[in-house]
C-alpha cells in the first residue's frame, strides 16, 4: 500500500467511527423511552447535582462524581459499562451491584424513574 493510501484509510476509518458513535447516542436517546422533562426534574429532586456538575441545573455543582456535560457522547458509564440505556438504568438503580466501592449512592430510584432520568441524560450533548 502506498503512503498516501494509509492516510486516506486512516481518515476514512476515523470518519466512520465518528458517525457510528453519533448514531449510537441518538439511538440511545430514543431507546430509553423515558420522558426527558420528568427526568430533569428527578435528577434535580434526587440531588444528583450534589455530586455532579449538570448543565442546565444551576445548583448542580458537585465535584464528587464526573461532570455530566456531553453524557450522550460518552462511550462508557461508571468507567466500564458501555453507554447504553439499559446499562445506565441499572447503574442509576443499583450502583453497588456494578461497583461496590463506588461513591455513587443507592438512592432508591425505581426503574421507571431511572428510564426518565436516562432520557434526560441522553439530551446532554
Amino acid at each position: 500500500m502506498r503512503p498516501g493510501s494509509y492516510i486516506i484509510a486512516i481518515a476514512l476509518v476515523t470518519t466512520l467511527c465518528g458517525c457510528v458513535r453519533r448514531a449510537t447516542a441518538i439511538e440511545a436517546q430514543n431507546v430509553a423511552g423515558g420522558n426527558a422533562a420528568v427526568g430533569r426534574h428527578l435528577v434535580y429532586a434526587y440531588g444528583c447535582g450534589t455530586c455532579h456538575v449538570i448543565p442546565g441545573i444551576a445548583e448542580a455543582k458537585g465535584t464528587v462524581g464526573p461532570p455530566l456535560a456531553g453524557f450522550a457522547s460518552r462511550i462508557y458509564i461508571a468507567g466500564s459499562l458501555l453507554n447504553a440505556p439499559d446499562n445506565l438504568i441499572h447503574w442509576v438503580t443499583k450502583p453497588k451491584e456494578i461497583n461496590p466501592g463506588s461513591a455513587m449512592p443507592d438512592l432508591g430510584v425505581t426503574d421507571l424513574q431511572a428510564r426518565d432520568m436516562a432520557a434526560y441524560l441522553y439530551t446532554l450533548r
